[in-house]
């Protein structure tokens, strides 16, 4: 079985950023990601998904390494000083390269 190196990208934010981040993945490549509500605490507070919109958000995109570069410094530039948002990045292996 052949694997391929790529990045998994995993954004947590506040439901209002969902657009935006969604507009710069497809800028930066994503073929396709995926999202979903999430519940936690950290240095903000706590947020729970009481009322949709303060909800947060996780998304996971699991692009090349390049890519994954050029998110999370745009990401960072861009999105981080509007939102209460997270990002991070962990190596993954895929069988099926062509669909990322």
């Amino acid at each position: 079985m052949a694997t391929y190196p790529m990045k998994l990208v995993t954004i947590v934010c506040e439901a209002y950023a969902l657009d935006p981040v969604k507009s710069l993945l497809r800028e930066v490549g994503a073929h396709g990601w995926t999202h979903f509500p999430v519940e936690g605490a950290g240095e903000g507070g706590e947020r729970t998904g009481d009322i949709k919109e303060f909800a947060n958000v996780q998304i996971e995109v699991v692009i090349n390494p390049d890519a994954a570069d050029t998110l999370l410094s745009r990401l960072e530039k861009e999105l981080f000083s509007l939102y209460c948002m997270i990002a991070f990045e962990s190596n993954v292996r895929v069988i099926r390269s062509g669909k990322f």
